[in-house]
């Protein structure tokens, strides 16, 4: 407690810094996550992910980010045997988001897409091991989220697959499909507008006070899907057949109406990171805020302060700016080759994967679910489709990065216990 009372100040700054170097970490990797299909398949620049990210990271954060961020918090690690040494956390929870955030930053800069949940669960299991004793890591919820990093993905892939199939039976396969394609466009867009917000409206707006019922969130999902179904159907109405390019890719008029659609898709996957991943960077510091502020009280749960969300949106959109664009070539040209059918389908499920996960409380991968949607495209062409060597890569980036999360949080802990203790 003499601790807390003589550094607290100095322990929240080091928390601040550190969760938007970790929350920056979390842009400049999941950037790919959000935009790397929409960039890959053709449908938007650069510069205009960012700038979709920017907005919609944002408002994922703010409006849907505070459900997830509890489990990363209090689910992974047992505090109550050091109740009466509330340093001790402050130290772990610093340790981790620093861990995290140097990992993430190694990744970035190599372009390997990795897991930012992945980085920060392997931190606090490090602390939790050096700092408390192994009996303090909750091994059953971390055998819980590794199911998760194995069902996630193989959700995704699934959908995207099923989604491929479906443009194939009602669009591409049929003798008109540029017609088709116009006409089942909005249905697709509704989907996008419902899934995002009956989600979001469920779970994600309770530490906002804003309570529906089932019923009324029903209807205000089916609403928002048809306003951006109406908004999709101007994009797309006016679309000409393209006979010139069509000479040189059979389908290219049919691609032009799904590059309209891929905005939506861009700006719900934008949406759904921002409302899932904004919790491995802001909830060790909202546990150092928490145990500062009560003067070294150890709650079990506390609010999360609005200004927290908002330090973690400006952290995730700081990294998108600046480094984001290494990772996102990765995913968005690598793996398969993308067409704007193909990349709309592999973000619709996996912004729908991501929103249903994250308003579980599950913290589950943006990138493992993003991945495994994109896989799940290629493999609807065949195992041909896919560059494996690409593949295996990840895999493997995926492995190393919750061992280098926790050896790095112990050297931190260690490090950090020593300047303080």
């Amino acid at each position: 407690m003499e601790i807390i009372a003589a550094y607290g100040t100095a322990m929240m700054v080091l928390a601040i810094i550190f969760g938007l170097y970790m929350t920056w970490g979390v842009g400049a990797n999941d950037l790919a996550n959000a935009m790397g299909t929409s960039v890959g398949a053709g449908a938007v620049t650069v510069k205009q992910a960012i700038g979709i990210a920017i907005v919609f990271e944002f408002a994922g954060a703010i409006l849907a980010g505070g459900h997830v961020t509890k489990t990363i918090r209090k689910g992974i690690i047992d505090p109550t045997t050091i109740i009466d040494r509330p340093e001790i956390l402050v130290y772990g929870m610093l340790a981790a988001l620093l861990a995290a955030a140097v990992w993430l930053m190694i990744a970035s800069f190599k372009g390997w897409p990795i897991s930012t949940t992945h980085s920060i669960i392997g931190a606090l299991v490090g602390f939790g091991i050096v700092g408390i004793g192994p009996e303090a890591v909750n091994w059953g919820k971390i055998a819980t989220v590794v199911a998760s990093w194995v069902v996630s993905p193989v959700i995704g892939g699934t959908i995207s697959f099923l989604l491929v199939m479906s443009t194939r039976y009602l669009i591409f396969n049929t003798e008109n499909p540029l017609k088709n394609a116009k006409r089942y466009a909005p249905i697709y867009i509704f989907l996008v507008g419902f899934v995002i917000s009956l989600v979001t409206l469920f779970k994600g707006l309770k530490h906002l006070h804003i309570d529906l019922t089932a019923v009324q969130s029903f209807g205000a999902a089916i609403c928002i899907g048809i306003l951006t179904g109406f908004i999709g159907w101007l994009f797309v109405r006016n679309i000409e057949e393209d006979s010139r390019a069509d000479k040189e890719f059979h389908f290219a008029s049919v691609e032009k109406v799904f590059t309209p659609m891929m905005l939506f898709t861009a700006c719900s996957m934008a949406f759904a990171h921002g409302s899932n991943d904004v919790a491995n960077g802001i909830g060790p510091l909202a546990a150092v805020f928490s145990i500062v502020n009560s003067g070294g009280e150890v709650m079990q749960q506390s609010d999360m302060p609005v200004w927290i969300l908002f330090l973690g949106g400006t952290g995730i959109v700081a990294g998108l700016v600046t480094l984001g664009y290494r990772v996102m070539l990765t995913v968005g040209t690598k793996i398969t080759e993308l067409t704007p059918s193909r990349g709309f389908c592999a973000e619709l499920a996996a912004a729908s994967t991501v929103v249903l996960a994250s308003r579980t409380g599950l913290p589950v991968s943006t990138t493992h679910i993003l991945v495994g949607a994109v896989l799940g495209v290629g493999l609807a062409r065949g195992i041909g489709a896919l560059d494996l060597r690409v593949v295996m890569n990840i895999f493997i980036s995926w492995l190393v990065t919750l061992p280098a999360g926790a050896i790095l949080a112990m050297v931190f802990f260690f490090f950090l216990k020593g300047v303080f203790g």
